[in-house]
């Protein structure tokens, strides 16, 4: 395979298995698509946006041996798809624990992580106002924890079980990006702190995408039911 298509095959090896999935009975994701896309739409705004400018700041860069070359302004296509078609992935991971484990549910103790999540964050953010990735992140997902641990949402539970199992297409995913490189990350806007090759910041950026996404789909879900 031509090496410049390295970005995309990503995006089609994780998005084929759950999108055929998405019609199994018992799920049946596909029947949610009317509360998902817009959910995913908003929150792909906002980090297309956050994308936009941490390039332009040279927070990370795109290694132009792995992508086909076609940008929209200064993000390689491929990127641009990432905040459609992984979120999709991730929600259908939500709704498989939601529909195939009903009964798990923990929600004091889903609370407690919350609120335990949201103090260190905001920590973490503090602490490196210095560095772009880390800070932005850091003070984006205290927000987003403030909220659930306020609201107390009743899928709190799920939605953590499922962060969860997320974790491990993630590190795959996350893991080949950084490996190769396909993202090249700038050490001076981070912890330089790695998980294998991932940046650990990668953690709450994805926390931030997850979270805004399940927030806002579940709000649709119960407005446009």
């Amino acid at each position: 395979m031509d090496p410049h298509y390295t970005y995309a095959a990503l995006h089609v090896g994780a998005f084929t298995f759950p999108f055929l999935l998405s019609f199994d009975k018992r799920v049946a994701f596909y029947r949610k698509w009317k509360f998902l896309f817009p959910a995913i739409a908003i929150v792909a705004a906002v980090f297309i946006v956050w994308d936009i400018y941490f390039t332009k700041w040279n927070v990370w860069s795109f290694n132009p041996d792995y992508i086909t070359g076609i940008y929209i302004k200064n993000l390689p296509w491929e990127e641009v798809l990432f905040f459609f078609t992984i979120p999709y992935c991730c929600l259908f991971i939500y709704e498989c624990v939601i529909a195939y484990f009903p009964r798990i549910d923990f929600p004091k103790q889903a609370r407690y992580i919350t609120i335990a999540l949201a103090i260190t964050t905001l920590i973490v953010g503090l602490l490196n106002t210095d560095k772009y990735y880390t800070s932005w992140s850091g003070i984006g997902s205290f927000v987003l924890l403030v909220l659930m641990a306020m609201k107390n949402y009743a899928w709190l539970s799920k939605f953590w079980i499922s962060y969860v199992i997320v974790a491990i297409p993630f590190f795959i995913c996350n893991g080949i990006l950084t490996a190769k490189p396909v993202v090249l990350y700038n050490n001076d806007e981070n912890l330089a702190i790695r998980m294998y090759t991932i940046p650990v910041e990668d953690l709450m950026y994805n926390f931030i995408m997850l979270a805004g996404v399940t927030i806002l789909f579940e709000q649709f879900r119960k407005t446009r039911a």
